[in-house]
C-alpha cells in the first residue's frame, strides 16, 4: 500500500527553464467537516478533529498539481543549508502531487511515526483516512515514509527529523531500512 510522501533522487538542474503556470496554493480554508486547522506542535499548521473521527473514515482527498519527477527535482533541490519542507506526495512511478500548487487543506495533515490515519491511493487520487478512532481535539497524522536509500547518513536522517513526540518515535520521517530476507 503506498504511503509515501517523498522519493529521494538527485537533484537535477533543468536544461530550459520552464516558464511558471502553476498557482500557488490558496490559503488555509479550514472548511473541511471533520477537521480544522491550527497551530501544531509537530510542524507549522496542523490538522484537529472537529469531532470525533470514526475509524475507517475518508476524511479528506490530498490534491494539488501532478508533475514529473524531473520538476519536482527542478522545484526542490534538497538544499542542506535549508529546512527541509515541501508538499509533495508521490503518486506512481511517473507522477508526484505537489500540493504547493492547486492544493487543499490535507497538505497540513502532519506526519507522526504513530498516526490515526494513513493515505490511500485510489485510481490516482490520494485519499487520507483514519485508522482508527480519533477523538475531537487530537491532531490527525499519517506516517510520510520517506523512500530509506541504504547510502543514507545519520546525517541525512537527520535532514529529515521527525517531530512527533511519540513513544517510539523513530526520530526521522523517512521509513525504516528494511531487513533483508534470508
Amino acid at each position: 500500500m503506498p504511503t509515501k510522501t517523498k522519493t529521494t533522487r538527485t537533484a537535477r538542474k533543468p536544461q530550459h527553464p520552464q516558464p511558471n503556470t502553476h498557482r500557488p496554493s490558496p490559503p488555509p480554508e479550514n472548511d473541511n467537516e471533520w477537521f480544522e486547522l491550527r497551530h501544531s506542535a509537530i510542524q507549522g499548521l496542523g490538522a484537529f478533529a472537529r469531532k470525533d473521527i470514526p475509524r475507517g473514515t475518508r476524511i479528506i482527498e490530498y490534491i494539488g498539481e501532478k508533475i514529473s519527477y524531473a520538476e519536482s527535482d527542478r522545484r526542490y533541490p534538497d538544499e542542506r543549508d535549508e529546512r527541509h519542507h515541501t508538499f509533495l506526495f508521490t503518486l506512481n512511478s511517473k507522477w508526484i502531487v505537489d500540493a504547493a500548487f492547486d492544493g487543499n487543506d490535507a497538505r497540513f495533515i502532519n506526519h507522526s511515526c504513530d498516526p490515526n490515519c494513513d493515505a490511500f491511493i485510489e485510481r490516482g487520487h490520494i485519499w487520507i483516512e483514519s485508522i482508527k478512532r480519533i477523538p475531537a481535539g487530537a491532531e490527525l497524522s499519517y506516517d510520510y515514509q520517506y523512500e530509506y536509500l541504504d547510502e543514507y547518513t545519520d546525517e541525512d536522517l537527520a535532514f529529515y527529523a521527525c517531530r512527533c513526540g511519540a513513544p517510539h518515535c523513530r526520530g526521522t520521517i523517512v521509513e525504516p531500512k528494511k531487513r533483508r530476507k534470508r
